[in-house]
């Protein structure tokens, strides 16, 4: 089943739509003894049971396909007389009106259902009058078939917890009197499964709650299906066997795993790119190991990895997609993220210090320049005269008397100039 059968069921199971014949029950102690058994036309229900019905047989279609709900196949031994699917094609032909096909039933529940408390199990019959779809899907006036199917859950009933509470006949506030209260689903099925929008009488379609350790033993032995793992147990059951041939303890280990989970990503959009939305991506041997190469995983560790994958699924190789880790892979992001960031932060500080350098050797060179113009401005602080010439006319300078004065004479064309002091003079 696709996920929008299941929800076309699901939008029946509401106060003006649901169409279901009778609910039926069993309620059942720690000792495994029935309590008390009970049957009803559901139409009849007072309102609040009606909508408290409603909501298990809601819940036990709910959750992800693949994790929660779990398409299970009846072996051929099965349908034949006496065994699980046979009784279930009986229970759904009496519509829930045969008590002792009932007690059948309850029993084998009983007898294959590990649970330490009470529980209720819960029956419902219905029979959904499927429209004709067109290709846009909507419904036309009429009918293709009338899918008969049933509901089972079944609830833990536990105590209520204790508290304070106001006792109305004492007229005081005082211990609340503790009642068994039904809780919410914990393991369900749907007989017979609903695909391709028609009845599919060798299949059913199984809810768990509890996605990391469902009721398997009821499963194969309540259902006589094979064990299916939800999506969870395969994710669980594949990292598992990865840690301990890498290394629990190993510091490198969550380092090769988070790359595997990058790698598994984009080996996942590459297949959707090219395959059909209905095909499903698998972990074969060969996926798994391109998988382990491109995730640098030597020879050795790898072959280890692939043959306990192969020990652990055997036939049934875990979904690609199970196998991801959103959290995983948000992770990976950000470690993707840092190292990226190191190697910026890498890069500027080379840089800076070439820059540094580069900043250094010209801060010298200034330095230097300086040194050059101070030495310079000293020396011309220690002579009364400071003559500075174009190389061509130092020659010309001669010292000659003059009045009986010592003079330097430089002589001048008529188109040369000259500054004194850097003021322009005409000579």
């Amino acid at each position: 089943m696709n996920k929008k059968e299941v929800l076309e069921l699901k939008r029946r199971f509401k106060k003006d739509a649901a169409t279901f014949t009778r609910v039926c029950g069993c309620y059942v102690d720690g000792n495994h003894n029935k309590i008390c058994k009970f049957g009803n036309t559901f139409l009849n229900l007072e309102e609040d049971e009606y909508y408290k019905y409603l909501e298990i047989a809601n819940k036990a279609l709910s959750g992800t396909l693949g994790n929660n709900l779990l398409e299970l196949n009846f072996p051929i031994e099965e349908e034949e007389v006496g065994g699980r699917q046979h009784i279930l094609m009986a229970l759904r032909a009496s519509k829930l009106e045969d008590d002792n096909l009932l007690d059948t039933f309850y029993d084998l529940v009983i007898d294959t259902y590990d649970h330490a408390g009470n529980y209720l199990i819960v029956l419902f019959h219905d029979a959904y009058d499927v429209m004709t779809r067109t290709s846009d899907n909507n419904n036309l006036d009429e009918s293709e078939e009338v899918y008969e199917y049933l509901i089972c859950a079944i609830c833990p009933v536990d105590l209520s917890k204790p508290g304070l509470g106001f006792l109305e006949e004492e007229h005081r506030i005082g211990p609340r009197v503790r009642d068994w209260v039904v809780g919410a689903v914990d393991t369900a099925f749907l007989f017979p499964a609903f695909n391709d929008r028609s009845t599919d009488i060798h299949s059913t379609l199984f809810y768990t709650k509890n996605t990391k350790e469902p009721h398997s033993e009821f499963m194969a032995n309540g259902l006589g299906c094979g064990i299916e793992r939800t999506a969870t147990e395969q994710k669980m059951a594949f990292h598992s066997i990865v840690r301990n041939v890498l290394g629990a303890e190993d510091e490198h280990t969550d380092e090769v795993l988070l790359d595997m989970q990058q790698n598994l990503s984009e080996m996942i959009d590459e297949f959707d790119e090219t395959h059909d939305e209905d095909e499903v991506f698998v972990l074969d041997k060969q996926v798994v190991n391109k998988l382990l190469t491109d995730s640098n995983v030597s020879e050795e560790k790898a072959a280890r990895i692939e043959k306990s994958v192969d020990e652990a699924f055997g036939e049934k190789p875990p979904v690609a997609e199970h196998v991801i880790d959103a959290k995983a892979l948000a992770q990976n992001e950000l470690r993707v993220e840092k190292m990226a960031l190191e190697d910026q932060v890498g890069t500027l500080t080379v840089q800076l210090t070439e820059k540094d350098e580069a900043l250094a050797e010209r801060t010298s060179q200034l330095i230097e320049k300086q040194e050059e113009i101070d030495n310079y401005i000293a020396e011309t602080k220690t002579y009364d005269v400071v003559l500075r010439v174009k190389p061509e006319k130092a020659s010309q300078i001669k010292s000659q008397v003059i009045n009986g004065q010592k003079c330097l004479v430089i002589p001048m064309n008529e188109d040369e100039h000259a500054t004194i002091n850097g003021v322009n003079t005409t000579v």
